[in-house]
């Protein structure tokens, strides 16, 4: 194993674990700050630093119980820490300081991830951080400035806003969350400029400077801040590894691979990030890496299904979604479930969300969109839809527990044959 900076990548450094600690203490302040229910008093205050020295502790650990001791317990396995680069088709050179160690093999894995890229706009690497850079803020910022509405940059925006910033989020396409279903874009929109986000959609980046970011939609605006925080997607980690010395075929979006992974090289694979593919998951990136164990060791010839592969967004209400797009398919039928319509919603006070069911000409679950509390958790159920080819009546037949926000799938999958507004509880 070949590696470079802290171990356990993304994920565990700059991405899920220190972005849904922050989240979750966000929700948790608003709630103290703006209980749900009569009857609850008002409390509440927040110390940022001590928070953020929190986040950082909780990733160490993570990086220390997960990766760091994980890896010790592996004694056929060899770490180390360098940046490599392709010498040839069966050899790598590692840079680790001024030592240089050259690694022979038949079979190599190429899993070097992604990292965030800033846009080429005059004076913004000069005046930006990142998603990497964020959790090591100690004071917090007064105004905030996101630049791009993706996963990264609405899950940060809503988290600041909620802490207590003033937050504008600027992102160039018409609609938040681009590539999903557009009721679900619309209606995280409204959520956001109900808790007092300022949004600019349709909007380019021009100029940055210390301070200050224009940008144009109608007309150039200034946008006056303290702090700005690039979330505008995220490019390859291919620049270093000379894979044209390997014969691997590669672009700015990633390697090419086949559909067991293999790279244009047969006897080099890749997995990940680094991948030319739709999906950018860790979850992704773990269920290919282990594929391509099984295909060098058992001459398996598996490969991924990404249209079964499950994708969350944490902000609040959640959303979460598999399988295909209404606009994705021709045929189809769908249906937008309201929130509202789901009786644990009601008991929570909170009924801002929906649930959007795909479904092709012979009643069969394509894909499954859901704007939600806990939606990361009952997407499985989608998954599985999906996966196994269900139908709604597979899924309306199926009892499921009340009162849960799950039973929003099924009241999905019963809209399609009546009117939910006209049920009573539990009606199959």
């Amino acid at each position: 194993m070949i590696g470079y900076g802290p171990i356990g990548g993304t994920c565990v450094n700059f991405g899920c674990v220190p972005s849904k600690y922050l989240i979750e203490a966000s929700s948790a302040y608003r709630a103290a700050k703006q209980p749900l229910f009569p009857g609850i008093t008002t409390m509440g205050t927040i110390n940022f630093s001590m928070l953020m020295e929190s986040l950082r502790d909780s990733v160490n650990s993570e990086r220390k119980s997960k990766y760091e001791e994980v890896l010790a317990k592996y004694e056929n396995v060899e770490y180390l820490s360098g940046r490599a680069s392709f010498v040839n088709d069966r050899e790598v050179a590692v840079s680790h300081g001024e030592t240089v160690k050259k690694i022979s093999a038949f079979n190599f894995l190429i899993a070097t991830g992604s990292r965030p890229s800033v846009p080429h706009v005059k004076g913004l690497e000069n005046n930006c951080i990142t998603s990497n850079e964020v959790w090591g803020l100690k004071d917090l910022p007064s105004k905030v400035t996101v630049l791009g509405a993706g996963s990264v940059g609405v899950e940060l925006a809503q988290a600041f806003l909620r802490i207590g910033s003033e937050v504008t989020l600027v992102e160039a396409m018409p609609a938040l969350l681009s590539g999903f279903e557009p009721e679900i874009s619309q209606a995280l929109l409204e959520v956001f400029k109900e808790e007092g986000m300022n949004v600019y959609l349709s909007a380019t980046a021009t100029k940055a400077e210390r301070g200050a970011l224009y940008v144009k939609t109608k007309e150039e605006k200034r946008i006056d801040h303290d702090l700005l925080i690039v979330a505008a997607g995220r490019v390859p980690n291919v620049d270093s590894l000379a894979l044209e010395n390997a014969g691997v075929k590669y672009s700015s979006k990633g390697i090419k691979v086949d559909g067991n992974l293999k790279t244009s090289n047969p006897r080099i694979y890749a997995a990940g990030d680094v991948v030319d593919q739709k999906l950018k998951l860790e979850t992704v990136a773990a269920k290919e890496g282990a594929l391509v164990a099984e295909n060098i060791y058992e001459h398996a010839e598996k490969g991924i299904d990404l249209n079964s592969v499950p994708f969350a967004v944490f902000t609040e209400p959640q959303v979460a979604s598999v399988g295909l797009r209404e606009e994705e398919c021709k045929g189809c039928s769908s249906r937008v479930l309201p929130l509202e319509s789901v009786p644990k919603a009601r008991i929570m006070r909170r009924v801002k969300g929906l649930v959007k069911m795909v479904t092709g000409k012979d009643k069969r679950v394509l894909g499954v969109h859901v704007f939600s509390p806990h939606a990361s958790e009952i997407i499985i159920e989608g998954v599985y839809a999906v996966s196994m080819g269900l139908s709604i009546d597979d899924i309306v037949w199926s009892t499921h527990v009340f009162p849960t926000i799950s039973e929003s799938i099924k009241l999905a999958a019963q809209s399609f044959r009546r009117d939910v507004s006209m049920m009573s509880c539990c009606v199959e």
